[in-house]
């Protein structure tokens, strides 16, 4: 970090309109599913769109800046997160009806909207009750289960661009694919129109009730975790899952420090109590390794790493 560069001064005198909460060295571990992590050096709470384009628009595009989410799907790393992080709550939440659908905040959680969805008699979005993590997450990385994903729903996204423009991108112009977007680099999702299709709303709970109780039954979702690990290979690969692969090479229980490869579900990784950061990924690294030594098939992270090392 250069030293002065951002400080509280620094900051006030570059953001004299801001509208939101803005803190210094905040602790990120207590947000992380994971429970690890270090602190984010600059934390900024926007209000609304308005309050986000001024501050985009107003910081230096040579600084480093991030979103945190709802950081389910997240790895935080032990040194924390450089930078201006912004993290979207009250002002960008709303769940709005629109016809057969919904107009919904970057900060909705998936399964919030999902629950929504069913109380409403709107079928089709079932499957975010099974995806932790918000709806801005979400459309960055094409979130998908249960036989569905993000893009099968989607008609547009209204972001906000590093020099503060606003703009709405059709599911066409995103270069959707496999847990993967092609959004402009450092844009951050506002909001999302979601498309359903009116049913009867007790059976979409009963359709709800069944993807919770498969998520249950075969993840370990009460353990301090981030969410599935690694992207399942391309078919033409293999036609293992990437669970099945890890499995494979002895991965199920593994152990580095207070990581662990879950016993319930092989590309969760859990935190067991006492795991750092590095432990995790460390963890990932290696069942990775062994994949690529055993297979010859390189397993992708889907979780997203970040933030830098602990300096030794």
């Amino acid at each position: 970090m250069q030293q002065g560069l951002f400080t509280p001064e620094a900051l006030s005198d570059l953001l004299p309109k801001l509208q939101g909460k803005i803190n210094f060295d905040v602790p990120l571990h207590a947000r992380s599913w994971f429970r690890v992590g270090g602190n984010a050096e600059v934390l900024i709470n926007p209000v609304n769109d308005e309050d986000l384009a001024y501050i985009l628009n107003a910081l230096p595009l040579e600084w480093p800046i991030f979103t945190l989410g709802a950081t389910s799907n997240l790895l935080i790393r032990d040194g924390g997160i450089p930078g201006v992080n912004f993290q979207l709550r009250k002002g960008f939440n709303e769940i709005i009806p629109d016809q057969d659908g919904f107009i919904v905040g970057a900060a909705c959680l998936d399964t919030t909207v999902a629950e929504h969805a069913a109380a409403t008699g709107i079928a089709g979005l079932e499957f975010l009750i099974g995806i932790p993590g918000s709806i801005g997450g979400a459309v960055k990385m094409n979130a998908g289960a249960h036989g569905s994903e993000l893009s099968n729903i989607l008609d547009w996204v209204e972001i906000i661009t590093r020099d503060g423009e606003l703009h709405r991108l059709s599911v066409s112009e995103l270069g959707l694919s496999y847990r993967h977007s092609s959004l402009p680099q450092d844009a951050i999702v506002t909001k999302a129109r979601l498309q359903g299709t009116p049913a009867d709303k007790e059976k979409i709970t009963q359709a709800m009730n069944a993807i919770k109780k498969q998520r249950e039954d075969s993840q370990p979702i009460r353990s301090r975790t981030g969410g599935s690990t690694f992207r399942n290979p391309d078919p033409s690969e293999t036609e293992h899952k990437a669970w099945q692969l890890i499995d494979m090479v002895g991965g199920r229980g593994l152990t580095i420090g207070g990581a662990q490869v879950s016993e319930k579900h092989c590309n969760f990784l859990i935190n067991t109590g006492t795991a750092t950061a590095a432990n995790i990924e460390n963890l990932g690294e290696e069942v990775k390794n062994r994949v690529m030594n055993q297979f010859g098939i390189s397993l992708h992270w889907e979780i997203k790493r970040v933030g830098r090392p602990l300096e030794k």
